[in-house]
């Protein structure tokens, strides 16, 4: 598909006010509900083309990226949402954003999200593209593949303290959550073909991942931390099974 023929199928921005008025609520309930505490905000660039990355250790995870973004920004995110309660899985779809079915090539999904890189939107995505564990895993292929194809700069975040909101909400007591944001890096680019070029995606997810591991406490780095026994540890997890869905 052409680029033009992309922007017009999948064009950004959307739902601009929706989305806006959906951002502005988030942040002012997840502040209501724990102690929210921002670092780094001054780093957030003001346009794009940008991919946003964090780790994903919560179903709120999306729900705070949301919280902190001054612009309508593009998601993509798994087709089935086994670690939602049900309650919380009509805010993507109400937002908007385009599913991965897991275990697939989610072609349309690659498409859609390179046209709004092309048209210097601004992307979400959680590069390990699950949470069941809340340590950092090697990241899939797809944000370096969107990184490398487009040359959009990457912003990285790190959430710490969004699984024990509500199990803290449960005691009458509000969870210390804390959200540090790096310097948007890259742009990247690769070469050759095959086994090559696949190499030099997981070397650049690597790379971002180490700058979210950067960005959440020592304990929770897994695949990235720089104590063996925790590398150790996470190597348990780093098995990927997907449902198509």
């Amino acid at each position: 598909m052409a680029s033009s023929e992309a922007s017009v199928r999948f064009p950004y921005p959307r739902r601009k006010l929706l989305r806006g008025i959906m951002s502005r609520s988030a942040y002012g309930v997840l502040g209501a509900l724990s102690e929210l505490e921002v670092i780094g905000a001054e780093n957030i660039p003001e346009h794009g083309p940008l991919i946003v990355v964090a780790n994903h250790f919560s179903f709120l995870d999306p729900v705070m990226m949301v919280a902190l973004a001054p612009w309508p920004m593009e998601f993509l995110g798994g087709f089935k949402m086994p670690n939602a309660p049900r309650i919380v899985t009509w805010i993507p779809k109400v937002w908007g954003y385009f599913p991965v079915f897991r275990g697939t090539g989610s072609r349309l999904a690659l498409r859609a999200a390179e046209a709004v890189l092309n048209q210097n939107g601004v992307l979400g995505i959680y590069p390990e593209a699950s949470s069941h564990v809340a340590y950092l895993r090697p990241a899939r292929p797809g944000t370096a593949f969107l990184a490398a194809r487009t040359g959009a700069s990457i912003l990285p975040m790190g959430f710490d303290g969004l699984p024990k909101l509500f199990p803290r909400l449960r005691q009458a007591r509000r969870a210390k959550v804390t959200v540090r944001i790096g310097k948007p890096f890259g742009p990247y680019a690769v070469t050759g073909r095959g086994r090559e070029r696949r190499r030099q995606l997981d070397a650049i997810g690597d790379e971002i991942m180490q700058h979210i591991a950067d960005l959440i406490p020592a304990d929770k780095r897994g695949a990235y931390s720089d104590d063996p026994t925790v590398r150790a540890a996470s190597q348990v997890t780093e098995s990927w099974e997907y449902e198509a869905g």
